[in-house]
């Protein structure tokens, strides 16, 4: 009878050792598989989030060039450039073009050495760059801006995650070699909810998930030195979050009164007319203007000037209702968006409620007071136009029928027809 010839004695392994290689194995591959998930994972946040808070600069950078680029006033430019870019780390090079792609400001953040240009290189590397965005006016292009990135806390942050990540890593592999001895199913318990949460952030980008504890020491260092980096990383998504916020809240509201700018406004009102029309409601618009206030520039200076709009934008505030809104359109006019109302009382009283408050005198810089007069043209939804675009071209039109009367308001009727003189 033939017998099967057992494999010779060098190929064959002890079971503790058989059991320690494929643990070893194991604790590797998965403690590999998650350095590599939140490397990845890490890398596509900094640079999801640091495109996101590019963008919102550039907005708000749109915004605050936008009058310059309309009266292609260079300085102006420049000025707001460098007002804006030496306050933010963040920006390396910005180009202002005009309508015909010409230059008309520019700003580059100094390169003061090799750590610079090291961030700068990080930043094209995760990030798309230059980020071009145009500059509107009234709907228009009038403009163009090109925002390049420097990157110098996308630089910090990943340096520290890939030194906290390195540290992690150096630490796991120690960790396994000591504990590749014990029982297999042992082991992997903890490895695998450590592998799980990973992927769960890889999957779904929730940096709130933890690692739950063990009752082995080296694993539970493991998964603390895991959610002490979770912990860093939702530092960050949080302060981002924050600061995209507030980002998104300059490039939305004017920065004088803290009004709500145009854009908001008028994206409010079209959204407004929108509602208004399912639901057979009614609105009514204001449109407001200062009279007389390139004069008080020009007698008082613009620190009164600006003055007079803080005041006039507060008194505004008061006279609204409980979903009224009030922005600041540019300069020396402001509109109002009144909603519901029941007819055209309901503006007309808010109307003369603004008009009176006014009597009472605005506070200027060095103890002095002055009385400001305004012109307001109001005009309702659907009586006078059917879309915000007509809404606001009404109201504009009545705000001038009362300025030129000096009638302090004005309700638009279907027969004015005339332009702005």
């Amino acid at each position: 009878m033939n017998r099967r010839r057992s494999p010779p004695s060098e190929s064959r392994l002890p079971l503790h050792q058989l059991l320690q290689r494929t643990q070893l194995s194991s604790l590797l591959t998965a403690i590999g598989l998650t350095f590599l998930s939140l490397t990845v994972t890490g890398l596509l946040a900094l640079s999801s989030y640091a495109e996101h808070n590019l963008q919102l600069l550039a907005r708000s950078l749109s915004y605050t060039l936008e009058a310059a680029v309309v009266f292609n006033d260079r300085a102006a430019a420049h000025e707001s450039l460098e007002q804006i870019a030496t306050a933010s780390e963040e920006i390396a090079e910005v180009l202002v073009l005009d309508r015909h792609g010409k230059l008309l400001a520019n700003w580059n953040t100094p390169d003061t050495g090799p750590v610079r240009r090291m961030e700068r290189e990080v930043a094209n590397l995760l990030m798309q760059q230059p980020l071009t965005l145009p500059i509107t006016h009234q709907g228009k292009v009038i403009g163009e801006l090109q925002l390049s990135s420097q990157g110098s806390a996308l630089s910090r942050f990943l340096i520290d995650g890939l030194l906290t990540l390195l540290a992690g890593l150096l630490f796991s592999i120690l960790m396994a070699l000591h504990s590749s001895r014990r029982m297999r199913r042992v082991i992997m318990t903890p490895l695998r909810r450590l592998s799980e949460v990973a992927h769960v952030i890889s999957r779904d980008r929730t940096f709130e998930q933890r690692v739950p504890t063990s009752r082995i020491l080296e694993i539970d260092n493991l998964a603390g030195d895991f959610n002490s980096l979770l912990d860093e990383l939702e530092t960050w998504q949080n302060h981002m979050q924050r600061e995209n916020a507030s980002l998104s809240h300059l490039a939305s509201h004017d920065t004088l009164t803290g009004l709500p700018n145009r854009a908001l406004f008028e994206t409010t009102l079209a959204r407004t007319l929108r509602e208004n029309q399912a639901s057979g409601q009614r609105c009514a618009v204001l449109f407001i203007d200062c009279n007389r206030f390139k004069e008080i520039n020009d007698c008082f200076g613009h620190a009164a000037g600006d003055a007079v709009l803080s005041g006039i934008a507060k008194r505004l505030r008061l006279q609204l209702r409980t979903g009224d809104l009030v922005a600041r359109l540019g300069g020396d006019e402001f509109a109002i968006l009144l909603k519901p109302v029941h007819g055209e009382n309901d503006a007309l009283d808010v109307a003369d409620k603004i008009l009176e408050s006014l009597l009472v005198p605005l506070p200027l810089p060095n103890d002095r007071q002055l009385t400001a007069s305004l012109s307001i043209g109001i005009a309702l939804f659907p009586e006078h136009a059917g879309d915000s675009q007509g809404l606001m071209h009404r109201a504009d039109l009545a705000m001038y029928h009362a300025k030129q009367h000096q009638s302090g308001r004005h309700l638009a009727s279907p027969t004015e027809r005339h332009g702005k003189h």
